[in-house]
């Protein structure tokens, strides 16, 4: 008999098992294995390697080294560019198999279902029999799975899905990629830092649309720099697939438009890995995503079954996933710590430039009617940023005309996700823009943008005046 029983060992399910194991519950976390989820093997962190790798190769050109002589191949083997993401998924991997270990968590490898409220069907991966396991709660915490739409030849080994991608045995010349939400654009922006032609293509009107519109037009503007064509409002058509390439029609504005690729990677959406769990046997059902609807507790509604992580959609983020599992157990057995979700969340999208963002946007204050002024920096004002060979990119903030109070932080550039944070903590400590002209930053550093921003914003409130 188990206190909690949890379905899937990625962010969600580890953080979850580890919390209740804190707490003194006996904890069994059910993964097919390896454990660690799409975030570990074929999502977050392979993509992010490989954007390091791309980064390495891209970044080195950048710099104005005339009299180096820079020894980096931009064609390095792919062998090279996939070794570095197999270490650090293997190292995250053993990191959250000592964080179970360490709890005393039982993981158990193979495949669970839901046998009833409180019952968990096993059946181990080495082929054993099945055993009928007893939970006091159940988490529900096994993920997404690319969303893959009729009619395409995804058995085709030229039509990629976004976890397929990281498995890629060759770089192509060149590659659609179908789907500008984060994911596309991550790839997209990855495979032309690699030397790759690459057409982004997006059904609807905009992309990245919860982006403050200056932000997007930035982004915009470093992919058509790197060579990304970006089609808007284009809807992918009939699909050929043979040993040489891609053949596929665009329906857009102007009519059907036919091209030829090497490679398609179709990144549109993804689907909850919720079939063949035993839901009807609790009278769950998923959407038509295969997405569960949960209250603000992460209770699905029926017994004591539980669920966070992708598998209950947006935000689908690893950040947002670990907490969720934290909150859900703390409400599953009523410990005193973690009972609800962080409002203030940050948003990173690994593009090459990075992006991120925290708090309001100029479009949400207008939406909203109420006053705002921006003030905005340029890496291209920066020193750290010339050092790095990289000024492209821009921070923005958003805050209130009367009171100063900081009230959103936009930024695209290097180091994006980690500076957000910055901007994180002065919003969620009720901070104005004037702190960040009083402070002394390290100079040279990206840091100072924020000083420089908030002097701009004081620069526009002024010239109202």
């Amino acid at each position: 008999m188990y206190d909690l029983i949890i379905l899937g060992c990625g962010p969600a399910g580890e953080k979850a098992a580890a919390q209740a194991a804190f707490f003194g519950k006996r904890v069994a976390v059910i993964d097919p294995g390896p454990i660690g989820g799409a975030c570990v093997h074929t999502g977050t962190l392979p993509s992010k390697s490989l954007r390091e790798a791309a980064l390495v190769l891209s970044g080195a050109r950048a710099l104005d080294l005339s009299a180096v002589q820079v020894a980096v191949d931009r064609r390095a083997r792919l062998a090279d560019l996939l070794a570095h993401k197999d270490a650090v998924t293997a190292a995250e991997q053993a990191r959250m198999e000592r964080n179970l270990q360490r709890h005393g968590v039982t993981l158990l490898l193979g495949r669970g279902r839901l046998a009833g409220a409180h019952a968990v069907a096993y059946s181990p991966r080495d082929g054993g029999p099945e055993q009928l396991l007893q939970a006091e709660v159940v988490l529900i915490a096994t993920g997404t799975h690319p969303f893959r739409p009729d009619g395409l030849p995804f058995a085709h080994p030229r039509v990629w899905d976004s976890d397929e991608v990281v498995e890629m045995d060759r770089l192509p010349a060149t590659l659609l990629v179908y789907g500008a939400g984060v994911i596309g654009c991550e790839y997209a922006s990855i495979f032309a830092a690699l030397g790759v032609a690459v057409t982004l293509v997006e059904p609807r009107d905009a992309i990245l649309g919860f982006l403050d519109a200056a932000v997007t037009d930035a982004l915009l503007g470093a992919f058509a720099d790197a060579g990304i064509e970006v089609l808007k409002e284009h809807r992918l058509g009939a699909v050929q697939a043979d040993d040489d390439g891609i053949s596929l029609s665009l329906q857009g504005p102007d009519g059907e438009i036919t091209r030829r690729y090497e490679q398609l990677l179709f990144a549109a959406g993804r689907s909850g890995n919720t079939a063949g769990i035993g839901l009807e046997t609790v009278g769950l059902q998923p959407n038509r995503r295969g997405l569960l609807e949960v209250d603000a507790r992460y209770h699905t509604g029926a017994a004591q079954i539980y669920a966070v992580g992708d598998v209950i959609g947006f935000p689908a983020l690893a950040s947002t996933s670990m907490e969720q599992g934290r909150i859900a157990v703390c409400h599953a057995f009523d410990f005193p710590y973690k009972k609800e979700l962080a409002t203030l969340l940050p948003y990173g999208i690994y593009t090459i430039p990075e992006v991120s963002m925290v708090g309001e946007s100029s479009a949400s204050l207008a939406a909203a009617g109420r006053d705002f002024e921006i003030g905005v920096a340029r890496f291209a004002d920066n020193a750290r940023a010339h050092l790095h060979g990289d000024a492209a990119g821009l921070l923005q903030l958003v805050f209130c005309p009367q009171t100063r109070k900081l009230l959103g932080v936009h930024i695209v550039g290097q180091g994006a996700s980690e500076l957000v944070h910055i901007g994180m903590m002065a919003i969620q400590l009720g901070g104005t823009i004037d702190g960040f002209i009083d402070a002394v930053f390290n100079f040279p550093t990206l840091s100072e943008l924020y000083k420089y921003a908030a002097y701009d914003g004081l620069g526009r409130l002024a010239r109202q005046g």
